[in-house]
């Protein structure tokens, strides 16, 4: 139930945002929104994880999905101006 919570939250706030942007924008940021709960859910695994080499190859995940995000949204960001 809160992953569906957090898809229907995350997909009323994208159709918000989708105002005056381009096509490459409106995917570029569905495309870092998604790597962002990817990094939410990674997250939230590694704190129910049973073991510390688990949970930190959890974390490392969710830091990698987190900067490619931050890297889509900066890279869009550079090329809109």
């Amino acid at each position: 139930m809160k992953k569906s919570a957090i898809v229907l939250a995350a997909a009323g706030l994208i159709s918000l945002g989708a105002c005056n942007r381009t096509p490459t924008e409106a995917a570029a940021d569905n495309a870092s929104d998604n790597l962002e709960m990817v990094a939410d859910n990674l997250e939230a695994q590694a704190d129910n994880a049973t073991d510390a080499n688990t949970a930190a190859a959890l974390d490392n995940a969710s830091e990698r999905a987190e900067d490619k995000a931050d890297a889509i949204e900066n890279s869009v960001e550079n090329t809109s101006m």
